[in-house]
């Protein structure tokens, strides 16, 4: 790796790769660390670094499948056998395009849209009131609704392919895949960038319920495809970057909603005002209620870390959230096993550490484990 591609490395990507240049300290070498990031990260056209996961690559799509509500689609079958996040990767991308290209030939979900043109003949009605104001005109101000297929629901599948089709994690069929689905769908579907969350909450009927499962697909993408840092490339490569303690949280969130009995519901990501003013505000990753009973029972932080103990500050961070929700009881969930387990309290609150492990083979014990010694503890305090 040359200085020039190290800096642009260290510049536009800095936050996912911590890069220190070659020093006597670094025996002259590159060391470049993840910053709790796994992925693809394009340097030039042919120069790319791959950001490695640590835990087991199943067990990295076993997160994936229920952080982003694949979990039982039958399509995923193809991805039991992948052994790299680039297998996987194509994989998903390869079963998004045939299922676009399958829809496509059945014919693209449209909906109706209002419409305003000067027109030379007549077509829905007439605005006279904007009309009368131009008498010498021979056009007329209509305003109709036409049936079109260039709705926000197609146009989340062209952007989602526009970006797989610029990613080097893509195998040379898949991209050809790829790229004729997209060339099918933007002959009738507008390009209009879009975000993960714009494939959360969407409203689907009988005409277009086979769009659920494909928006699925489509967050996956659009969450993790970043923006190109190649300047002056004409067709410039973009990153395939996953947060992993982002993932952790999302994981674990969806699996204790498909888990959880049905007495008690899981909130993420639930914000809790405090002060007059309103100006500080507190973000808690969970938030476990008690249907039965009413109320909060437990809040749970996720710390996708690797560490001995837990730290002081995430420990004074769990007793705030405490006092803010009127809680008694809350978790530091860790991704490893390894952590020195942590029990303590604080004028009767009560703040302990769990593990989700990933480290294992068999994610479902540890997550059935991690489950029984929650609900235990939330129940009784003897978890």
């Amino acid at each position: 790796m040359s200085f020039s591609e190290g800096e642009s490395l260290w510049r536009h990507y800095g936050t996912q790769v911590n890069v220190d240049f070659p020093t006597p300290k670094t025996d002259n070498r590159w060391r470049l660390t993840s910053q709790g990031w796994v992925g693809f990260i394009p340097l030039t056209s042919d120069l790319g670094i791959h950001l490695v996961p640590k835990v087991p690559v199943a067990n990295l799509f076993y997160m994936l499948e229920y952080a982003y509500d694949l979990k039982g689609l039958r399509f995923l079958e193809n991805t039991v056998h992948c052994r790299t996040l680039q297998e996987f990767y194509n994989s998903l991308a390869k079963t998004l395009a045939l299922r676009i290209l399958n829809r496509e030939r059945k014919g693209l979900y449209r909906s109706y849209r209002d419409e305003h043109e000067v027109l030379k003949y007549l077509r829905g009605r007439i605005d006279l009131a904007r009309h009368v104001t131009r008498p010498w005109s021979i056009a007329f101000d209509c305003e109709f609704q036409d049936h079109l297929a260039d709705i926000e629901d197609n146009r989340i599948l062209a952007w989602s392919l526009h970006l797989i089709a610029r990613n080097q994690l893509c195998s040379e069929e898949v991209a050809r895949i790829c790229r004729i689905a997209y060339r099918r769908i933007r002959a009738s579907v507008g390009l209009q960038p879009f975000k993960g969350r714009d494939c959360i909450g969407r409203t689907y009927n009988r005409l277009n319920q086979d769009y659920q499962p494909l928006h699925s697909l489509c967050r996956f993408f659009l969450d993790h495809s970043g923006p190109s840092a190649l300047a002056g490339a004409e067709y410039q490569m973009l990153p395939f970057l996953i947060n992993m303690p982002r993932l952790f949280e999302l994981f674990v969130a969806n699996w204790l909603k498909a888990r959880l009995p049905p007495e008690f519901k899981v909130q993420p990501q639930e914000q809790v005002v405090v002060g007059t003013s309103g100006e500080l505000v507190f973000r808690m990753d969970l938030v476990l209620y008690d249907l039965e009973r009413g109320g909060v029972c437990c809040i749970l932080d996720t710390k996708y870390k690797v560490s001995d103990t837990p730290s002081t500050q995430d420990i004074a961070q769990l007793f705030t959230y405490e006092l803010a929700r009127e809680c008694d009881r809350a978790v530091l969930v860790y991704p490893t096993a390894s952590i020195k387990p942590f029990e303590d309290s604080i004028q009767n609150k009560r703040v302990k550490s769990m593990a989700f492990a990933l480290e294992g083979e068999d994610m479902r014990e540890s997550g059935e484990g991690f489950l029984t010694q929650l609900l235990s503890w939330v129940k009784d305090g003897s978890g």
